[in-house]
């Protein structure tokens, strides 16, 4: 792997400009992001995405997108169907378990052949927050469910649709938002339960989920752990729960580091980001001074943060044989409105 630098990034419109090439040349990031406002045409995407990797010369250059379904999905009609949330997929395996997982499977091999079509190559799916009553509902319908069990089967059969597909899921967000009470994109939550309860209810999807390539950290404050950080910037958080309860040693990014949840400059996010013991920043809307900002604290990738990340794109082996013609049609007997 061709040296990077420990940052995703995103950029500005639905083509790179002379300013974003130069940045990313000099900058080399790791992977991209893109959002609802880098996608156009079909030619259009798959040229940006193309010469995203052409500026950092690395054709395995990672682009990572947010494709649930439901209200958080980047590709919408015509470029690609609009899907129902994970709530919905959890409805269905109340019903019915086993088409509950099927479709659960079928909806993220979906993805997959939504995505890799334009050389996208990771989603940022599943979500394994499990939300309680009265949470903010920047969780809610993309929740699979309100018990960990549900979370935890159907999570599983939604990263092994999109690994089937050639395609790397990013479960999240670590080690659980299902009980802030704000949304992240504007303040910071603190969550106040004791940390037994939260290793039974909110844990319990990461830690069965732990051998997954890729995670995202929470902006949330988990006070009976640290109650000076979120997790995102928090080391107790990152080495005693996600490191240590939860398990994980696959490659860690933050959440977005443009939401409002967390406080300093730019520089100061990605300086405490890392320090944290969180392998990757995550900075997704493209504004130059910001992304500068970011790069200016942010170091090559390196040691176990390197060993991750390559290991994470070794996950994907290739894609399986299934039909998309006949997995759409599959699919839609679950959900008549997706054809």
């Amino acid at each position: 792997m061709t040296e990077s630098k420990a940052m995703i990034l995103g950029c500005a419109g639905k083509a790179l400009n002379e300013d974003e090439i130069r940045f990313y040349r000099d900058e080399r990031p790791w992977g991209f992001i893109l959002f609802a406002r880098n996608i156009g045409e079909p030619s259009q995407i798959s040229d940006l995405v193309a010469s995203m990797r052409d500026a950092v010369g690395r054709p395995e250059a990672p682009v990572f997108i947010d494709q649930e379904g439901g209200r958080v999905q980047r590709l919408r009609p015509p470029i690609a169907p609009n899907y129902p949330a994970g709530a919905a997929v959890g409805a269905l395996y109340r019903e019915d378990r086993e088409a509950g997982l099927r479709a659960a499977w079928l909806l993220a091999r979906l993805h997959a052949f939504d995505l890799l079509k334009f050389g996208i190559t990771a989603d940022c799916l599943p979500v394994l927050d499990v939300p309680i009553e009265g949470a903010s509902d920047v969780i809610g319908s993309r929740a699979y469910g309100k018990d960990p069990a549900t979370v935890t089967a159907l999570g599983r059969a939604a990263a092994e649709g999109l690994l089937s597909g050639g395609v790397l899921p990013v479960m999240k967000h670590m080690p659980g938002h299902g009980r802030a009470f704000s949304d992240t994109h504007f303040e910071l939550p603190t969550v106040d339960t004791p940390l037994d309860d939260l290793r039974r209810h909110d844990f319990a999807p990461f830690r069965a989920l732990s051998h997954l390539p890729i995670g995202m950290t929470a902006h949330v404050v988990y006070a009976a752990v640290d109650p000076s950080a979120p997790a995102t910037t928090s080391e107790k958080v990152v080495r005693e729960i996600i490191r240590g309860e939860i398990g994980f040693d696959g490659l860690l990014v933050s959440d977005d580091t443009s939401m409002k949840a967390l406080s300093g400059d730019f520089p100061e996010k990605a300086a405490a980001i890392l320090a944290a013991g969180v392998d990757i920043v995550l900075h997704c809307n493209g504004v130059m001074d910001e992304m500068a900002g970011i790069a200016s604290r942010t170091l090559p990738l390196a040691g176990r943060s390197l060993q991750r990340a390559e290991r994470a794109l070794a996950a994907v082996k290739g894609r399986d044989a299934t039909a998309e013609v006949q997995a759409r049609a599959e699919f839609a007997r679950y959900f008549e409105a997706v054809a």
